[in-house]
């Protein structure tokens, strides 16, 4: 079954990785014409994503990266921005 929920409910919800990192909180729904582009997600304390962006205020992940939604939102790993120091 096929729950739907207005895009409103979704603001500050949890974001959880498919492998159980805290990701941040949902800032922002980005919507095209007639379908929802992509979420963008806040850095918050102690999330996954605030220890690899460092002073970053967050990132936009694709809504095809989203696994599921409900009283949390999982995206997949492959949402995680990468990190190589030595590009610098």
């Amino acid at each position: 079954m096929i729950k739907m929920k207005r895009i409103t409910e979704t603001y500050d919800m949890k974001v959880f990785t498919d492998s159980g990192d805290y990701f941040g909180d949902i800032e922002e729904g980005i919507v095209t014409t007639n379908k929802i582009f992509g979420w963008r997600v806040k850095a918050t304390r102690n999330s996954f994503l605030s220890s690899v962006l460092g002073s970053a205020k967050g990132v936009i992940v694709p809504h095809q990266l989203v696994k599921s939604m409900g009283d949390i939102m999982i995206i997949s790993k492959a949402a995680i921005p990468s990190y190589n120091p030595e590009e610098e």
